[in-house]
């Protein structure tokens, strides 16, 4: 086992230091020179096929959504696979547990991310009752054993937990009904969970110390600042991955050619312009 720190320190809640603030023009800023960083690991990574799988786990509202947006917004869907499973069917019950995560991770030159993964089963499932415990008891034991599998074949593994307080879970998820826009992040599972903040601790702290292990640790964040905890993993994403800039050839556009053509009759249905 790794990385935890003292087992004193591994129960405690991470709180998050009272800090101002972060200025959406600073953010924006710094947030534009760690994506020009973004692709230029994207480009290493599909120059030296390597495979990156980046795991996100945290309570309802603790912003791994918005943080995985902010990685990936600038780069290609194609290297940056963001994988999100819903429930799953009765056949994939009837699987081996893990077996419909493993399609999922990546191939050389690939980053896949995964919002939510295996973990749901220390998590939501066991907390829910969806699981029985000696499931969970299989899950902990054999999860190590698995990911040092996926670290020996390669992949470079990075899982992150975001920590929120009780307080800002509780304001983000009472935005989510107020707001027309967040409606849909809100679900049932989300209101039942919300009486269980007790019970997803024990959960989370058993995992850990189940699960942070040496060759995959798990990576803390604090997400009390949506701004501030982006940036922050971002920094901490782009450190755990060695690369360099390739130095792309700059491009520019040719000189073009235009008005051989006669201006089109054709009776194009321009929507109307509200704005």
């Amino acid at each position: 086992m790794t990385g935890m720190g003292s087992k004193k320190n591994a129960n405690k809640v991470v709180d998050d230091a009272a800090k101002t603030p972060l200025k959406t023009k600073e953010y924006e800023k710094e947030l534009r020179r760690l994506h020009v960083e973004l692709v230029k690991l994207q480009q290493w990574v599909v120059s030296k096929g390597l495979k990156v799988c980046i795991v996100f786990e945290g309570r309802d509202g603790a912003g791994k959504g918005g943080t995985i947006k902010a990685i990936t917004e600038r780069v290609s869907p194609r290297v940056f696979r963001v994988v999100a499973l819903p429930a799953p069917t009765e056949k994939e019950k009837s699987q081996l547990y893990l077996q419909r995560y493993v399609s999922h991770l990546p191939s050389a030159g690939e980053i896949v991310i995964f919002d939510r993964s295996w973990y749901n089963r220390a998590g939501v499932e066991r907390v829910m009752g969806f699981c029985t415990e000696e499931q969970v008891e299989k899950f902990l034991d054999g999860t190590p054993v698995m990911e040092k599998a996926m670290v020996d074949a390669g992949i470079i593994l990075l899982k992150y937990w975001l920590e929120v307080t009780p307080k800002e879970q509780e304001r983000r998820l009472r935005d989510r009904i107020n707001d027309g826009r967040k409606t849909w992040k809100l679900s049932p599972m989300d209101i039942k969970s919300f009486n269980l903040w007790d019970e997803y601790t024990v959960a989370r702290d058993e995992m850990f110390k189940a699960t942070d292990t040496a060759w995959a640790p798990w990576f803390v964040a604090r997400s009390e600042d949506k701004k501030r905890v982006r940036l922050n993993i971002i920094s901490h994403l782009l450190s755990q991955i060695p690369y360099k800039d390739l130095h792309i050839e700059t491009l520019d556009l040719p000189k073009r050619k235009i008005g051989k053509v006669k201006p089109t009759k054709y009776p194009f249905r321009f929507i109307h312009e509200r704005f």
